[in-house]
């Protein structure tokens, strides 16, 4: 009997339940609305409003006196398992595993002195839930995963010349995980949280009046999630377990350029460590392991991205972009936990300005996500088929100017 974290969903966080991850492993890119409609391209460099505290620090010193932003999306997921069994036992395909998400975010900045602005920001930067039917055929490998995170950012920004300005922010995460899957001792449930801690580093080089170059880094944070394990068939089973995970670390270099008094240009690549997550296990207080460890093996992956922004008048601006996000999953270790595949992403939006001090943003993204093929051996149970998934995002957000 097995009781595992496998592939750990990192479900979304704030005031809403967590859904498929929408960048690709369980990264969560949804950080503001305004930058949906580019496909998130350029974000590093951009620095349009407060959210650069989680894209780039660096770049509120490019912001008003005071600015709060406040943003949230809908995503509504889907993914769809077909294939087969052996030893059969019988259920369904699992349903869609997605499920719509409301996700909420928010961020404040505010100018200390002619060079120095302080801000904070409150985001989810990981996140993924699956659920399928409790009788599905894979159900002895995975029922539920989630896991939410919250992260609280304070940031600094010091505009060192005319040219270059520095960031820098600190990162206080919670986590929260559950897992579920069937077992011959009743429905197993694992639930576990901790608090962690890491970093965010920026810098932004003007390059002319024109182009801005921009680099960001985020940096791991190491969780040790602990709680309990639960057998519904077997009580005495029960007990405290915990799981060691370091949630990846990132960077991005981004760059801006205005062409004309009509056109942005924005570009991006964005590179995470997923590499760091190649095992998991769960331990119980004595120290003995509960099951076998899962070997992971995921690699570091790759985000591309280019969006252009196009000035009707000094009130309306429209956006567009594309994106290819690579999975850090190889065909090899796909669970039905995280039935990750790359994705390409197709996105456009617009801003208003509403006045001098108000901008209201919009966003909407399709996701295409590459059918991912899935055989796997878990509990005596071969689970083999493909899973067809696609992701739909629309955005709104509210600035608001001191």
């Amino acid at each position: 009997m097995k009781i595992r974290f496998n592939r750990l969903a990192l479900g979304l966080a704030l005031a809403g339940c967590g859904s498929l991850a929408h960048a690709a492993g369980f990264a969560l890119i949804e950080q503001n609305a305004s930058g949906l409609g580019n496909a998130y391209a350029g974000q590093a460099a951009s620095a349009q409003d407060a959210s650069t505290i989680f894209f780039n620090p660096a770049g509120m010193t490019l912001l008003p006196d005071s600015q709060l932003v406040l943003a949230g999306s809908l995503i509504s997921p889907h993914a769809e398992f077909s294939g087969t069994v052996s030893p059969a036992i019988g259920g369904g395909d699992g349903g869609d595993a997605g499920d719509l998400a409301f996700v909420p975010n928010a961020y404040f900045a505010y100018r200390l002195s002619p060079d120095v602005r302080l801000g904070v920001g409150l985001y989810a930067p990981f996140g993924l839930k699956t659920e399928y039917d409790s009788s599905w055929m894979g159900r002895t490998q995975a029922i539920k995963s989630e896991l939410k995170t919250i992260n609280l950012n304070p940031a600094i920004a010091w505009q060192a010349s005319e040219t270059l300005s520095l960031g820098a922010g600190v990162s206080i995460q919670y986590a929260e995980a559950t897992l579920t899957n069937s077992s011959p001792a009743g429905l197993v449930t694992v639930e576990g949280d901790n608090y962690g801690w890491g970093f965010n580093l920026g810098a932004l080089w003007q390059m002319s009046e024109a182009t801005r170059i921009g680099f960001a880094y985020h940096s791991e944070v190491d969780q040790t999630l602990e709680g309990d394990a639960t057998f519904s068939g077997m009580p005495a089973l029960n007990g405290p377990v915990s799981a060691s995970l370091s949630l990846p670390d990132s960077a991005s270099l981004s760059i801006f350029h205005r062409l004309g008094a009509r056109w942005d240009v924005l570009a991006d690549v964005t590179w995470t460590g997923w590499s760091n997550f190649y095992e998991l296990r769960i331990v119980r207080e004595s120290g003995a392991v509960l099951g076998t460890p899962t070997i992971e093996n995921w690699d570091d992956s790759y985000r591309y991205s280019v969006g252009a922004n196009y000035h009707l008048d000094d009130k309306l601006t429209l956006r567009g972009g594309v994106a290819y996000d690579e999975t850090p999953v190889s065909d090899a270790y796909r669970t039905a936990r995280i039935p990750d595949e790359s994705r390409t992403w197709l996105a456009f939006g617009a801003q208003y300005r509403l006045s001098d001090k108000s901008i209201l943003d919009v966003g909407y993204a399709h996701l295409f996500i590459d059918d991912a093929r899935i055989n796997k051996v878990e509990n005596g149970v071969t689970l083999s088929g493909t899973y067809e998934g696609s992701v739909d995002i629309l955005s709104a957000q509210l600035t608001l100017n001191f």
